[in-house]
């Protein structure tokens, strides 16, 4: 019987409920806190946003974050301090802020009066206070309602500027479970790079820049350089680049600090930028490919009202966003056209390095075009009786209705994936089955991925071959036994992953399949734990001596069971990569040829988990 549609249905939330009851359309995803786009990430950004755009006015050289282990977040810029009547409403009354008025803030990264209000309507306690001429004024609130007021300004020998601390309502982050350091520690250094001359300090520990993006480049990413980097500063502009042994393109990019992680406009303006100059310049037609070959940049822009594809930032939509009458395309091109191509007829032995680098990655792409031929060529001829693939219905690459529902789980041999195979959702979920352990792709060419017929079959079948654009699958999800060897495997289809396909990691398609490693049961109740905590939990829940699973493999679980493992409650944890040096690093170490230091390793951290009660 279909539902009465009356004028109760219709009713109107007010600015918290919405944002409370619509989470998403404010800071994106909630996630646990194991990757950096997460909720709790973004809402720090957004009290942090607000410090940095007070320091790029000119007011404020240090900010002071503490990040508890509680759980509780604080940040204190030394700016001019929220105007002591306006407190409330900056707080929590939507669509009110300072940065509508373009003389009071020139370029800022929050323009629409939505940020520290989400903050404040998704956390359980949330305290702002600002400090003007010695005087104070404070507000605390939980759940965007008001829980106790200063009513009125009193003497204060506080520095001016504002504080903000938070904690987030569980009951709308149920799955956060822990604040990862590392995460706001890289947001740190950012910040810095971008503001040189600006502190932030981060419970004792400080960050600081002296020469932005410069730094970015020499500290953060690769130092397999093959000529001093190319820097390049304009007003509203910074630009810093150079060339690296490996093949990929690494790319930094930001606006008005934000650091736009999926690029945008200003990225593909760059790209063209770069191309187009160097072709002019050496008077020579080279393919874009071999002219970006290993370039790894970091691009700021700082503009006036820039338009985002999202609440969270991280990719500049519009083409048309203009600036001083240009659209941020032309902007860019115009300035590369001045800059690099000065910088290229001054620096001849600079410009000799890049040619000779574009020489180089040309002679590898024409090497690898027989190669591609064969394998593409082998690839077509098995596609139709292709055993490792159990293709789905629909496709990421298409306009299919459930085009982003769309996985494919890679699993070790037959029987795990015949498990998930009879389980699946056929209309989303495909499945690929590998041969044993893959080869270990470290430190080897582009040329494996074609020369070895189960990692080209897998490129073939993520459509992958000549750019991530036609990739087929929203989420690629790892499916590895929960022991050595799957670890093993999981490492080594990692690392074909970030050295050959990086962007696959960076817009966060790859994920890790968490399945359970127990099965606790009695006559009534069965409950699959995922690892020794819940296990324990589950033994005082059940009645006395209940019947204990221990699954050693995917091939254990039968398809009646797997059927929630890969269902709307599956577990999954997003892979997350470290940019630049850190990331070659830590593939050299755990799969380099330094076997000596990696067991040396081993040894050192050995941890033996004794459960005394069951001891006892």
């Amino acid at each position: 019987m279909e539902a009465a549609y009356t004028e109760d249905n219709i009713r109107s939330l007010d600015w918290k409920e919405h944002i409370r009851k619509r989470p998403g359309m404010y800071i994106g995803k909630l996630g646990d806190g194991s990757a950096s786009d997460d909720g709790i990430y973004i809402l720090l950004k957004e009290v942090v946003d607000n410090a940095i755009d007070e320091h790029m006015m000119g007011h404020g050289k240090e900010i002071k974050v503490n990040v508890s282990e509680e759980g509780e977040i604080a940040v204190r810029d030394f700016g001019r301090g929220i105007p002591l009547g306006k407190i409330y409403d900056c707080a929590a009354k939507m669509n009110t802020g300072a940065k509508y008025d373009s003389e009071a803030f020139q370029k800022a990264v929050g323009l629409n009066g939505v940020g520290i209000k989400a903050v404040n309507a998704l956390s359980n306690y949330f305290h702002i206070q600002a400090w003007r001429e010695g005087e104070t004024r404070a507000i605390e609130f939980s759940g965007g309602e008001v829980v106790s007021e200063i009513e009125k300004p009193e003497k204060d020998d506080q520095p001016n500027g504002t504080a903000i601390a938070f904690r987030v309502d569980t009951s709308v982050f149920p799955k956060h479970t822990k604040t990862r350091m590392e995460f706001i520690e890289r947001m740190c250094r950012y910040y810095t790079y971008l503001n040189p001359g600006l502190t932030i300090n981060l419970n004792g520990k400080k960050f600081k820049s002296k020469n932005g993006l410069l730094d970015l480049l020499n500290e953060e990413m690769s130092d397999n350089k093959l000529y001093e980097p190319i820097y390049l500063k304009g007003e509203d502009i910074e630009v810093v680049f150079t060339h690296k042994q490996e093949s990929s393109e690494d790319y930094y990019t930001f606006v008005n600090g934000q650091n736009t992680t999926q690029g945008g406009t200003h990225l593909a303006a760059f790209r063209e930028a770069v191309v187009k100059v160097v072709r002019d310049f050496y008077k020579k037609n080279y393919e874009p490919s071999d002219i970006r070959h290993g370039i790894e940049a970091a691009i700021a822009i700082r503009i006036q009202e820039p338009v985002f594809e999202s609440q969270t930032k991280t990719k500049l939509g519009s083409a048309t966003v203009s600036l001083e009458g240009e659209t941020v395309r032309t902007f860019v091109l115009n300035f590369m056209k001045e800059k690099l191509d000065n910088y290229l007829h001054k620096h001849t032995d600079v410009a000799e390095e890049i040619q000779k680098r574009i020489l180089y990655a040309e002679k590898i792409r024409k090497d690898l075009k027989g190669i591609q031929k064969i394998a593409k060529e082998r690839a077509r001829q098995v596609k139709v009786h292709n055993k490792k693939l159990r293709d789905c219905k629909f496709h990421y690459n298409t306009k299919a209705k459930r085009a982003d529902e769309t996985m494919i789980f890679i699993t070790e041999g037959d029987s795990a994936s015949g498990s998930i195979t009879k389980s699946r959702d056929v209309e989303t979920q495909a499945v690929f089955s590998l041969r044993g352990k893959p080869l270990n792709t470290y430190g080897l060419d582009k040329k494996i991925i074609y020369q070895n017929e189960e990692f080209a079959l897998l490129q073939a079948a993520l459509g992958i071959e000549d750019d991530i654009e036609n990739l087929r699958y929203n989420r690629v999800i790892v499916a590895t036994d929960a022991d050595v060897d799957g670890m093993h495997i999981r490492l080594l289809l990692l690392t074909f992953l970030l050295q050959f396909f990086p962007e696959l990691v960076r817009n966060g398609h790859v994920h890790i399949l968490e399945t359970p490693l127990f099965r606790i049961r009695d006559k009534k109740r069965t409950i699959y734990c995922y690892d020794e905590e819940e296990r324990k939990a589950a033994m005082r829940e059940l009645n006395k001596n209940p019947e204990i699973t221990r699954f050693k493999g995917l091939g254990e679980i039968s398809p009646n069971e797997f059927g929630f493992m890969i269902g709307p409650d599956m577990r999954t944890h997003p892979v997350n990569m470290e940019e630049g040096k850190k990331l070659r690093e830590l593939l050299a170490f755990y799969m380099g040829k330094n076997t000596p230091d990696r067991q040396q390793y081993i040894i050192s951290n050995l941890r033996e988990d004794v459960d005394t009660a069951e001891v006892a």
